[in-house]
């Protein structure tokens, strides 16, 4: 936009100042010549009183006389053939002058000639020729051209720079509105755009920190939300894990109990999550917390006579991926595999160094499916399960995918991206 109004001036100055300058630099041009044929036009005429009244012996020291004066030589020519002053020949202007007995101008290759008829003498009528050259009707005009070409070119330099200038001052605050607008999207939502410009830009910022202010609030209200909801979950775990403790067999009241500690766990994880703000992402050993999470499903695993494969490469394997964050979408992974398989059914955990971090792999031997949208699920869950892996993966800077797996099931991978600053 800067450039194209710097343009969009240059061009419309260009034509004004052509309109205007070339008229001027023509008028020049016949200012001077009328200039110099004014002046020889007068030296001729100052000859024509004596030239009909003196004789030839007392004109030819006059016109010699006036001949020594710079510029326009003066050459008279009389009836009876006679010429004095400057050297010339008798042009055909000059035989039509004195045959019309008329004053006249006649333009040459070389310069005008000033022809000034004197009638009344015995023999006819004398003629006054007054010579101005080519170089003498342009004398002056190269540098009165030269100062309006440079008037011109200053002129076109000052309007653009202003144009640039006004073009800044508009240009600048849809930049600055650019970058509050990139702040956003990456998250700072304090972000807010400074008023200024024109008055349309000026609206513009007002609409984006007003949109920005109502982010935040949804932002907060969601965050609070959440964290509202999960509380809730408190009172009944507590309730579930005191009704394990009253259970009469230690062995099952202990994993009971273990079972809604997790939960707890869990959901405080999420109370944490939901009302932590702009906090660093997380870190952990992912060869910890799958290994620990493979483990605990194990035992419900051997309870439906599951098949169960883990392959864990050697850790430490970090990623940028909180352990409560990670253990959670395992489980929910897991959870789909235990709610959407019949019993029996073989799955598989796989756990390997990647370049970028590392890979986790869930497969299982079920009937499959295909990956559907956030909140869609045709098993009456809730179908988020895929998507808090989804958004475990990405929050990581890795990415997420489901496949089919040979010759049945399902496989989804998760790459996990490593975490910075952990050995």
């Amino acid at each position: 936009m800067r450039k194209r109004l710097a343009v969009l001036v240059a061009a419309a100055m260009s034509l004004v100042l052509v309109a205007f300058l070339v008229p001027l630099a023509i008028l020049l041009q016949s200012v001077t010549a009328d200039r110099a044929v004014t002046a020889a036009t007068a030296k001729a005429q100052s000859l024509t009183s004596l030239v009909a009244t003196a004789g030839t012996a007392a004109l030819r020291p006059a016109v010699d006389q006036l001949n020594t004066t710079a510029g326009h030589p003066v050459t008279v020519f009389l009836p009876d053939g006679t010429v004095l002053g400057a050297p010339g020949p008798r042009t055909p202007g000059v035989m039509l002058a004195a045959a019309q007995g008329s004053s006249l101008t006649v333009e040459g290759d070389d310069g005008r000639e000033i022809l000034v008829a004197v009638q009344g003498l015995p023999r006819g009528t004398a003629v006054v020729r007054a010579f101005v050259d080519r170089a003498e009707l342009t004398r002056g005009l190269g540098a009165a051209w030269l100062v309006l070409a440079g008037l011109g070119v200053l002129l076109l330099a000052l309007g653009v720079f202003v144009a640039d200038r006004l073009a800044r001052s508009i240009v600048r605050p849809v930049h600055e509105l650019a970058a509050v607008s990139r702040r956003l999207a990456d998250g700072d939502l304090d972000a807010r755009a400074r008023p200024g410009g024109p008055g349309e830009v000026r609206s513009v910022a007002a609409a984006l920190n007003l949109l920005a202010a109502r982010i935040r609030d949804l932002v907060r209200q969601e965050r609070e939300a959440v964290a509202d909801i999960s509380h809730r979950l408190r009172t009944p775990l507590t309730v579930l894990r005191l009704d394990a403790e009253a259970l009469r067999d230690p062995e099952e009241a202990d994993r009971i109990t273990g079972h809604a500690e997790s939960l707890e766990r869990q959901v405080t994880a999420l109370i944490d999550q939901a009302r932590a703000r702009d906090a660093a992402p997380g870190a952990c050993d992912a060869a910890l917390v799958v290994r620990e999470r493979a483990d605990f499903w194990a035992v419900l695993a051997q309870d439906q006579d599951r098949a169960v494969t883990v392959a864990i490469d050697p850790g430490p394997l970090p990623v940028a991926v909180g352990e409560p964050e990670l253990a959670a979408c395992l489980d929910a992974l897991l959870g789909n595999v235990f709610a959407h398989t019949p019993e029996g059914t073989a799955y598989a955990i796989r756990l390997s160094a990647a370049p970028a971090g590392a890979r986790l792999e869930v497969s299982d031997e079920g009937p499959g499916f295909d990956e559907v949208p956030r909140g869609e699920s045709g098993a009456g869950s809730t179908g988020l399960g895929l998507d808090i892996a989804r958004q475990t993966a990405r929050a990581s800077g890795g990415t997420f995918s489901v496949t089919r797996a040979r010759p049945h099931g399902v496989r989804i991978a998760l790459e996990l991206g490593a975490a910075l600053g952990m050995p």
